[in-house]
């Protein structure tokens, strides 16, 4: 018995819908933030991230639920989602009132960091168009239903984004289980959005609810207790330093408050520096624990971005039929590059990843 029942490609529109907010990402290169004076421009956001890496490294069918209001920034955003190779039929555009103040498109600063010197994410992304999405605005039927869509993605910062975005994704979730796609969920905990709505004690409040209609369950060795209160018995605080077993025990634990949940995976990051991680992963299911192999020291050129590659990685596995066990290696060895280059998304080609899953090294492929 497979550990997730996926329906067929043939016959569905899409491998993969996400919900999520696409932003757009200034990077001031090997500048600070606050001392740059040129920006290059990306897109990116932890649920389109996902759907992205399916469609530019796996070659596979996706598309994103989002709002953005229409103006040149908003514009610049949808380019660079068609050069992702990601379907915007789904795209709601809102329209621009000069200057922002009903609406307006998300912003997201963010600075690399190097050696002793951490990563640096400044957002400005305050009643954007897709903070204001709210339920009963977009037909999921059409979506799951006569399109068919395989795989569902949302995540927590989707649900951190205001008061109504948590209705949106429970009524998604729903309409995907209905018409047979699977639901992943990244839990995704980013403190700066939920401090001054509740802080923890709300976030888990509202990722309680959503997990409870959740077939796959991601997040980090963080997430599991600042987004659901969960960890292992004996240990306070961070789960950095707990071993694959302990992680098994906190998986079961979830999956005994979520009888729902069909796997749970989490990636594990020891920074010694922020360009130098530990980095690995972690994978429950049936009742079993996954391990990829962990590459100590991995050199980070730019880590945002490398979750949501594992994400992308775990579910192209699973859509095309791989073992959880192979999903897993799959996951890890494609956030491994994607934290390579530079940008939230990969730039990893399906090849790279499988010649890293299969042991190649980092000689010069000529």
């Amino acid at each position: 018995m497979s550990i997730l029942e996926i329906a067929p490609a043939d016959g569905a529109r899409w491998d993969c819908v996400a919900l999520g907010e696409v932003m757009l990402r200034l990077d001031p290169g090997e500048d600070r933030i606050s001392r740059a004076r040129t920006f290059r421009a990306w897109e990116g956001g932890g649920e389109y991230n996902v759907a992205r890496g399916l469609s530019r490294c796996f070659g596979m069918r996706t598309a994103i639920v989002t709002a953005l209001v229409d103006n040149p920034i908003g514009r610049l955003i949808e380019d660079l989602i068609l050069a992702g190779g990601v379907d915007r039929s789904h795209l709601i555009w809102r329209q621009f009132d000069g200057i922002g103040r009903t609406a307006r498109n998300g912003l997201n600063f963010t600075e690399r960091g190097f050696g002793v010197r951490s990563a640096l994410g400044c957002s400005d992304r305050s009643h954007s168009a897709c903070s204001q999405l709210r339920a009963g605005e977009i037909d999921w039927d059409t979506i799951f239903g006569t399109e068919r869509t395989r795989w569902f993605h949302t995540g927590g910062i989707f649900a951190a984004l205001s008061e109504t975005t948590p209705a949106v994704a429970l009524e998604a979730m729903r309409s995907a289980r209905r018409h047979g796609a699977i639901v992943s969920y990244d839990l995704n905990y980013r403190p700066s959005l939920w401090q001054s709505i509740g802080g923890e004690s709300r976030a888990q409040d509202v990722n309680r609810e959503l997990v409870g209609e959740v077939d796959v369950l991601l997040g980090n060795e963080e997430d599991f207790t600042a987004a659901l209160g969960f960890g292992v018995e004996g240990v306070d605080g961070s789960l950095s330093s707990l071993d694959p077993a302990g992680y098994g025990r906190m998986a079961e634990r979830v999956v005994a408050a979520y009888p729902n949940l069909r796997a749970v995976a989490t990636t594990l990051r020891t920074a010694h520096t922020a360009s130098r991680n530990d980095w690995g992963a972690i994978l429950w299911a049936g009742g079993e624990t996954y391990e990829a192999p962990m590459r100590p020291n991995l050199e980070v050129y730019d880590r945002v971005g490398g979750g949501d590659a594992f994400a992308s990685g775990l579910a192209y596995a699973f859509l095309s039929g791989l073992s959880p066990a192979e999903a897993v290696a799959w996951g890890a060895a494609h956030g491994a590059l994607a934290m390579t280059t530079p940008g939230d998304a990969s730039m990893a080609s399906r090849d790279e990843v499988e010649r890293l899953v299969r042991g190649g090294s980092a000689r010069v492929v000529r």
